[in-house]
C-alpha cells in the first residue's frame, strides 16, 4: 500500500497538464455569415455535482465568457448572433486513485442563439450541452494533475468548441433567404444526440 502511494505521488509530480484552454489555435470553421454579438452568461441555478471540488459561480461565468470571446471573436461575418448561456451544473474532479477511481470533470450548460437581424431566437428550445474534460494522462484523474481553475478553463474551452460545432452544423441557416425545407431542419437535435446526452448525464449522477 505504501509503495502504491509513493508511485501515485511520483506519477502525479511527473505529469504535465496538456489539456487545452486559453488561446484558440485551431482553424476557423465555415460558419456562414456569423459574427458574435452579445455574449451573455448566467447561472441562476448553479449546482455542484457529487464529489466535486468547490467552484465560484462568478469565476465559472467569467471563464465561460472568456472562452466564447476567444473562439468566436475570430469571425467577421455580417450576421450578428447573440449567445445566451446558462451554466446549470458542474463537477470538478477531486483526487482519485489512478486506474481504480478516476473521477471526471464535467459541465452542463444550455445555449440559446439569437438572430439580431430578425430580432428573435434561432433555436426556440435551448440547446443542452454536456461537456467533459480533456484527458491529460490515461488513468489519472485531473484532480491530481490540475487545479480547480485549470479544470474550469478546460471545461469552458471545450464547451465553446462544442458550441462552435453546433453553429457549424447549422451554418446553412446563418444566411439570408434560407429555403423553407432547409430552415425546417435547422437547430434540431437528433435522437442520437439526445440519447448520448442522457447517457452522459446518467453517468454523472
Amino acid at each position: 500500500m505504501i509503495r502504491l502511494a509513493i508511485c501515485v505521488a511520483a506519477l502525479a509530480a511527473l505529469v504535465s497538464c496538456t489539456a487545452p484552454s486559453g488561446p484558440v489555435t485551431d482553424e476557423k470553421r465555415d460558419l456562414g455569415d456569423f459574427v458574435l454579438g452579445h455574449n451573455i452568461v448566467v447561472a441562476p441555478q448553479f449546482q455542484k455535482g457529487p464529489l466535486s471540488r468547490e467552484a465560484s459561480k462568478d469565476a465559472f461565468i467569467a471563464s465561460m465568457k472568456n472562452a466564447i470571446d476567444a473562439r468566436f471573436g475570430r469571425y467577421d461575418g455580417d450576421r450578428v448572433v447573440h449567445f445566451g448561456i446558462n451554466i446549470s451544473g458542474y463537477v470538478l474532479a477531486q483526487n482519485g486513485v489512478p486506474l481504480v477511481l478516476s473521477p471526471k470533470s464535467a459541465l452542463i450548460i444550455t445555449v440559446t442563439a439569437w438572430d439580431d437581424r430578425a430580432g428573435g431566437k434561432f433555436n426556440e428550445e435551448a440547446r443542452e450541452f454536456v461537456v467533459l474534460e480533456s484527458f491529460t494522462t490515461f488513468g489519472v484523474s485531473s484532480g491530481m494533475t490540475m487545479t480547480a481553475e485549470e479544470q474550469m478553463d478546460n471545461l469552458t474551452f471545450n464547451a465553446a468548441k462544442q458550441i462552435e460545432t453546433w453553429m457549424y452544423d447549422n451554418r446553412a441557416c446563418l444566411a439570408d433567404d434560407v429555403p423553407a425545407e432547409v430552415l425546417a431542419e435547422c437547430w434540431k437535435d437528433t435522437s442520437q444526440e439526445r440519447a448520448e446526452r442522457k447517457k452522459q448525464l446518467d453517468e454523472l449522477r
